[in-house]
């Protein structure tokens, strides 16, 4: 039961780190309406850029403050993601308003070759770490209820923390302000948008900084566990079944979701991949994304969307 347990853990953490990096691909999605394929590049831009600049604020302010360096350097990372929000906006989105989807998918596909590039040009292109102070070493819980206890990595504790409540920080902004129902406006319908005075391009420039600062916490988070790469950018896609269970359009779903695919994840490689040779962690997320596809392609709490001709 233990063993079971501490599955179960690492499951339900993993899948908080999935659900913050599918939340980019919501946020965008609900006030576009459009898949944002350059998410992956946005997490890599960001945990380069707050990896660097970890590196060389210390150098140029001339103190040895980690955690100084590391607030600074955080702050100078969502600054730079705002810039490229409002760049984004002021030089694609803004002449594609009204366009297919199928352009602004193949605009957003643009802006991830272009981050990839233009974060490895001005970045560098090794593998740098960040360290963000969480601790390592693991932490034995239920002992009292279990021989030895349950064992948990602090990491996964603390990173699984952080992303819960930058989600619920998110869910509460979109059902509770006004520019979270703007937001919504705006994905539901363009020009109707546009004809009750609400601002298209400032919305845009909104949910663009909110998904930058998503993916600078996603790349820290993750940067932190694995070390800041250009494989960082597949993490995103782990995080496309999570979208598809969970629906394009919810942001709770993208919770629920995440939840499922990492517990999925991690008791069918340990319970079942045994039995079928292993490896079955590496594809269970896609073949129940591919089951929902066939049976209820919106997700478990997406909108149905019904056109009438």
């Amino acid at each position: 039961m233990a063993f079971f347990l501490e599955t179960l853990f690492g499951g339900l953490m993993t899948g908080m780190l999935y659900a913050l990096v599918a939340l980019g691909f919501v946020l965008i999605f609900k006030a576009s309406g459009v898949f944002n394929f350059a998410q992956g590049a946005m997490v890599l831009f960001a945990a380069l850029a707050m990896a660097r600049f970890a590196e060389w604020i210390p150098a140029w302010l001339g103190f040895d403050s980690k955690i100084l360096a590391n607030l600074l350097a955080f702050v100078v990372a969502a600054l730079a993601m705002f810039v490229v929000a409002w760049l984004i906006e002021r030089l694609v989105l803004r002449h594609l308003v009204n366009q297919e989807g199928a352009t602004l998918l193949m605009a957003t596909l643009g802006i991830a070759y272009f981050l990839d590039g233009l974060g490895q040009t001005i970045f560098g292109s090794n593998v740098y770490s960040i360290d963000i102070g969480m601790p390592k070493d693991p932490v034995f819980l239920l002992d009292t209820v279990f021989d030895g206890g349950v064992m948990i990595n602090k990491e996964d504790l603390y990173a699984a923390a952080i992303a819960a409540a930058l989600v619920a920080l998110l869910t509460l902004f979109f059902q509770k302000t006004g520019t979270g129902r703007a937001l919504r406006a705006v994905a539901d319908d363009h020009q109707a948008a546009q004809s009750v005075g609400i601002p298209l391009a400032r919305i845009w420039v909104i949910v663009w900084c909110v998904a930058g600062v998503v993916a600078l916490v996603a790349g820290m988070i993750w940067g932190s566990k694995l070390g800041v790469q250009f494989s960082l950018t597949t993490v995103a896609l782990r995080a496309l079944p999570v979208v598809i269970l969970g629906g394009l359009t919810s942001v709770p779903g993208a919770i629920i979701g995440g939840l499922i695919i990492g517990v999925g994840e991690k008791l069918s490689e340990v319970y079942i991949g045994p039995h079928v040779g292993g490896g079955i962690e590496i594809w269970f997320a896609y073949v129940l994304a591919l089951v929902f596809l066939l049976f209820r392609p919106q997700g478990l709490f997406g909108e149905k969307i019904i056109d009438r001709v």
